[in-house]
């Protein structure tokens, strides 16, 4: 940042990037600035808001931080249309007409009804398509209750090979750019309930590149929100909660389950910041 406004043998400081005056900061004979350039991240007072607004817990201090874990859906990619739309889509495949609006909704309903799964000690072997199966089967219990039993397999089936294409989900726009600045400074990891198919869409958008581990939740034996799929990873890495910066967006099954395990948690809120905003405060 460059410096500006005299006052008398000092001068204040300006951030480069958002244009707020440090506090309490001055040139003097005893505060050497090299270079002259000082960005948010090093001192800034934005740095210091983004970290208030942001970033759970209060004990967070950038040079402890030896990995930084992410979640996958709603943190690094999304769908490109909403679930009834890409349920709809299987549907006129398999030579159902169905709503994509009632899709969507009794996808949600469905999701909301799963019982979380407890925690085991290994693997859960072929349990991923059980249990997207059970969830199909409560949508289509909704939207078209006569469905037979073949018409409920032929959908399920293409419905589950339908999300493994990389086509469906996209990169938010920041993604490639802000891992790209990281990965050289920390070890990156990505600890998601998704499935077995994520690692082919990581490849696939081109990320996959980045991370050291990717953590499924059915390969770990543990699912989010339990604090223990945390743990296990933690573990597998040989690091400390206080050593590991979190980012996720989901209130529930990231920031709070993250926090309990004692890790500091980048509260994702793309209304309100993006992994850009991470740049500013690691």
């Amino acid at each position: 940042m460059k410096t500006s406004e005299p006052i008398g043998k000092a001068k204040r400081i300006f951030c480069g990037d958002c244009r707020l005056p440090f506090r309490s900061i001055l040139l003097s004979s005893t505060f050497r600035v090299s270079p002259i350039v000082i960005r948010c991240w090093t001192l800034g007072a934005c740095r210091a808001v983004a970290l208030r607004r942001w970033v759970r817990r209060s004990t967070f201090f950038v040079d402890m931080t030896e990995a930084i874990f992410f979640d996958a859906v709603g943190t690094l990619f999304y769908l490109t249309k909403t679930v009834g739309d890409h349920y709809a889509l299987v549907g006129r495949e398999v030579g159902l007409t169905l709503d994509a609006q009632q899709l969507d909704r009794a996808f949600f309903t469905a999701w909301r009804r799963m019982p979380p799964r407890a925690a085991i000690d290994g693997p859960r072997e072929n349990d991923d398509k059980g249990w997207w199966r059970e969830l199909v089967d409560l949508v289509l219990d909704e939207v078209a209750p006569s469905l037979g039993e073949l018409d409920r397999d032929n959908f399920f089936e293409v419905a589950y090979e339908h999300f493994a294409e990389a086509g469906v989900w996209e990169l938010y726009p920041e993604v490639s750019d802000v891992l790209e600045k990281l990965q050289p400074r920390y070890e990156l990891a990505v600890i998601s309930n998704f499935d077995g198919r994520l690692r082919f869409i990581l490849e696939q958008l081109g990320i996959s590149k980045f991370f050291a581990h990717i953590f499924i939740s059915s390969e770990i034996g543990a699912d989010k929100p339990d604090p223990e799929i945390y743990r296990r990873a933690l573990k597998f890495m040989n690091l400390k909660p206080d050593q590991v910066l979190y980012v996720g967006d989901d209130p529930d099954r990231d920031w709070k389950a993250a926090a309990a395990t004692g890790l500091s948690v980048f509260e994702l809120d793309r209304e309100k910041n993006s992994l850009r905003d991470l740049l500013r405060i690691v």
